[in-house]
């Protein structure tokens, strides 16, 4: 009863400042672990998942939605689902994707100079949904929503419900919802039910597509599911294609957008910063006002490294929450079957001992050749995870925070239309700002 979900990992936290690196609370009847301890987490991440699994409330909150896709799903179930995923968002890809990017990006950037030149504030957590949902479409289903002109009732209206429900239940005492639906049970029911009509819709449509054009093989990951779920033994039932189309389709907007997010919070602070980010853009895209090619991807690295050193202070993921399989010995502690373990990723990224100076925010410190600015431990940042299960969208994820950044920092100048200590961090599954109001203004 001592936690709030919105803002669980800061009383983690809190409580971590005065108990240390390792503790253990009550949640309902299981005593749980909670770790700040970066190597131990690496050694959960490296043994999964033989020794450990993903928290098994998450898997049955995601089953019950429909979504129990690859994020979720345990066992041997995942394995050729994992391995279509990556296949599908491998950096290989990245040539083709480019172009598709690029015209999604050139869509925000007549947005926001229409509304620049209009002198209006952007909610800028909406827009970035607006456009992360557009390139998760786009290049892992073969359409392009366009969400970003349609005023109408968008679909991540709805997807929004899921990952507040998600977390809602997975730290439930009590699975109420199987039994009496609350008002908001009800609410999330009616967005889910759209949600799932909209994944029907797009699994047909590109059924039909598959068939009219056999011979035309897969050019996306819901086509390759697709097509494996025609070969006998694959494991990828209609059921399963559903279950991934939701899990990309909430991830993929999600992370990205709220990283982007934090990202422009302190971009918005610091005009030194945004004129060092004003030249590096110009200098890398010249005339044009986005990146336009894969080649041009990589001389964006400050914006890159920007983005990370946000996420280091504003964790998208505060916390990674797993259960011990078997009995497992975790460093000295002893953890008996089934034990959530609750791991804390920002304090090892604040702490002196591994990354130097490390309330500033430093960039450079991301970057190569910037040797200055030490110790700093790579491991200690697991925003992504790490091990067999690392996300297999982080290199999507980067290619997006580039485009966006540069295309910003080209063409806008930005002003926080808020206090910064009015903007407070809330936590839905994934951490983000309660609200990032900002003024752009164009720039020749």
């Amino acid at each position: 009863m001592q936690f709030d979900p919105k803002s669980m990992h800061l009383i983690l936290e809190k409580w971590g400042d005065e108990f240390g690196s390792a503790y253990v609370i009550g949640m309902g009847p299981k005593r749980t672990l909670v770790c700040s301890d970066p190597e131990l987490m690496q050694t959960v991440l490296r043994e999964r998942p033989e020794k450990y699994r993903r928290f098994s409330p998450i898997e049955s909150a995601a089953a019950e939605m429909g979504g129990n896709g690859v994020f979720s799903v345990e066992g041997e179930a995942w394995r050729p689902q994992r391995r279509i995923v990556m296949q599908a968002l491998a950096p290989t890809n990245f040539r083709n994707f480019v172009p598709v990017m690029h015209g999604i990006t050139q869509r925000l950037l007549q947005r926001w100079k229409r509304i620049a030149q209009a002198g209006e504030i952007l909610e800028m957590t909406d827009e970035l949904i607006r456009y992360t949902v557009d390139v998760t479409t786009a290049l892992a289903f073969g359409e392009d929503p366009n969400t970003i002109e349609d005023s109408g009732d968008v679909i991540q209206i709805h997807l929004a419900q899921i990952f507040p429900m998600l977390m809602s239940r997975t730290i439930a005492p009590f699975p109420w919802w199987r039994y009496i639906k609350l008002p908001q049970d009800r609410r999330f029911d009616r967005s889910l039910a759209v949600v799932h009509k909209h994944i029907a819709q797009l699994i047909e449509r590109t059924r039909k597509k598959m068939q009219d054009h056999p011979s035309d093989g897969p050019h996306n990951l819901l086509e390759a599911m697709l097509a494996a779920s025609t070969q006998e033994g694959s494991g990828i039932t209609d059921e399963v294609i559903a279950a991934n189309v939701l899990t990309l389709l909430v991830a993929g907007e999600d992370t990205t957008a709220h990283t982007l997010a934090w990202t422009m919070f302190f971009i918005g602070q610091d005009k030194a910063l945004q004129q060092q980010l004003h030249a590096a853009s110009k200098n890398a895209l010249g005339e044009s006002s986005t990146c336009a090619t894969f080649e041009g991807l990589k001389s964006l690295d400050l914006f890159e490294a920007t983005a990370m050193e946000a996420t280091r202070l504003k964790p998208i993921i505060p916390q990674l929450v797993f259960e011990s399989i078997d009995y497992a010995v975790l460093g000295d502690i002893a953890l008996p079957a089934g034990t959530p373990v609750f791991f804390l990723t920002r304090p090892s990224m604040l702490d002196a001992q591994k990354f130097g100076r490390p309330e500033q925010f430093l960039p450079e410190r991301w970057q190569a050749g910037h040797e200055q600015v030490r110790p700093h431990d790579a491991h200690a940042y697991a925003q992504f995870g790490a091990g067999p299960r690392v996300c297999p969208g982080r290199h999507l994820a980067m290619v997006e925070l580039r485009l966006v950044l540069s295309m910003l920092a080209r063409n806008f100048s930005l002003e926080l239309a808020a206090e910064p200590g009015s903007i407070k961090e809330e936590l839905d599954f994934t951490m983000h700002p309660n609200a990032m109001p900002v003024r752009l203004r164009c720039l020749p």
